[in-house]
């Protein structure tokens, strides 16, 4: 357990944080109150044994204060034989146990064991009570299809462990969903989800992002900064698109999952954290370890639990319902009442190839509820590009999936003069993953 040690006499601090550490506990010490509140807000503990009597902030004060922004925390009071009724009042304001003065190591072990059984008690309620929930969870997975059933059993199952999970996925397939949907069915549920886009920031950015850095680390540092690993502590992070990072950040996102320590840019303190990696891709990372560019490594770091979410052309059962989910929503966000869709609008639906996967969808139904001037969406209120896109769909079959993108692409930069921003709008996916489509088939 980590555990805060908080006592003026030197002597007493020392000996009882040595013995500690002999025991296996990550130990800091404080000489007084308003230190160990510092020490708990930037690294957290999870027990703090706390003398009574000290300069500055006395032990009462010290409960008060802490429990306020660390409910879960496990003070224990020592004080002197003669000033018992302290210890009460220590009690009533929300301390777990009291030592009484010189300290019994023998006791403080038993007290400790004693914290640990309750906090694993919590732990469990906690998993209990959002079992309970699960249907909460995954309300946002929308789809009756069996490979959204296999999705969902995936996502159930893996959910109580600790194991890190690679989601794989063409853009647009909803993999955020997927990794929220297993942080809030996880015991870590109540801590935080932190979710990271590692294709959104410049290197040097993503690497203060993720790390933190201290003062003065670089040009325009100019205090200590947390990054998402240190402020995802007890809880989950979630990198999306994770093939696309640089050698040198995987080094150390590789140390990371292997010894859940890390050191902000500019800082020389190894600081640990119990943490849940999920990560997320559109690339084929096998390819990318093959041609050097990706730590084959981390890639089995990382590849501990796949879970591949399959595009919305495999999950044609699930169009209409997604549908009618995207309908109501944008209802409620725009004061509209449409009611559906009328069959022809519905026929276009089902015969799409969407190569921007729900996200497209999605964002098609925005646009027709937005703009449609009657109680349904009917076909002249789909996006034209949908409608071509569909009336050449008997040309295209007998072409692969790749040649129907690579026609669904170069459409819609004719419709769009070229434009890569409105060109990945149109398709429903990120201008990032267009300029690799682009590349991929050369389009020119």
């Amino acid at each position: 357990m980590r555990i805060l040690v908080i006592d003026d006499e030197a002597t007493q601090r020392e000996l009882l944080a040595g013995h500690l550490e002999r025991q296996g506990h990550k130990v800091m010490t404080a000489g007084d109150g308003e230190e160990g509140l510092s020490f708990l807000h930037d690294n957290g503990s999870e027990v703090a044994l706390v003398d009574m009597r000290m300069p500055r902030m006395d032990g009462l004060t010290f409960i008060k204060r802490s429990l306020e922004t660390n409910p879960d925390l496990a003070i224990v009071v020592m004080t002197a034989y003669g000033t018992v009724e302290s210890a009460v009042d220590a009690m009533k304001a929300g301390a777990f146990d009291y030592l009484l003065k010189p300290v019994d190591l023998e006791h403080v072990g038993v007290i400790l064991a004693k914290i640990e059984n309750n906090q694993k008690l919590i732990t469990e309620n906690r998993y209990l009570k959002r079992k309970l929930e699960q249907a909460d969870d995954f309300k946002d997975i929308i789809g009756r299809s069996n490979a959204i059933k296999k999705v969902l059993s995936d996502v159930s199952r893996i959910a109580r462990s600790d194991a890190t999970v690679l989601i794989r996925g063409e853009s647009g397939t909803g993999k955020e969903l997927v990794a929220r949907a297993i942080h809030q069915a996880s015991p870590r549920a109540t801590g935080p989800f932190l979710a990271v886009n590692c294709t959104s920031l410049p290197e040097t950015l993503l690497e203060s992002e993720l790390f933190g850095h201290e003062r003065g680390a670089f040009t325009g540092a100019s205090s200590r900064h947390l990054g998402r690993f240190e402020l995802a502590d007890h809880g989950t992070i979630f990198l999306d698109e994770i093939g696309d990072i640089s050698l040198p950040i995987q080094a150390k996102l590789l140390r990371v999952l292997e010894t859940k320590t890390f050191q902000r840019l500019g800082g020389e303190k190894d600081i640990k954290v119990d943490i849940r990696v999920l990560t997320a891709t559109n690339r084929n990372l096998e390819a990318k370890v093959k041609d050097g560019s990706f730590r084959e490594d981390l890639f089995y770091r990382l590849n501990v639990i796949p879970v591949t979410i399959p595009p919305l052309r495999e999950r044609r059962d699930d169009i209409l319902q997604l549908a009618e989910f995207f309908i109501e929503k944008y209802n409620r966000k725009n004061s509209k009442a449409v009611r559906g869709v009328t069959p022809l609008a519905k026929d276009l639906l089902l015969r799409h190839s969407w190569p921007g996967n729900v996200r497209e969808l999605e964002n098609l139904i925005e646009r027709a509820i937005v703009l449609s001037r009657s109680d349904v969406i009917d076909v002249a209120d789909i996006d034209p590009f949908v409608q071509d896109h569909v009336e050449q769909t008997s040309n295209f079959e007998n072409l692969t999936l790749d040649e129907n993108e690579k026609r669904a692409i170069i459409e819609a930069l004719k419709r769009t003069h070229g434009s890569l921003i409105e060109a990945s709008e149109l398709l429903g996916i990120h201008r990032n993953t267009l300029r690799l489509k682009i590349q991929k088939y050369r389009i020119g």
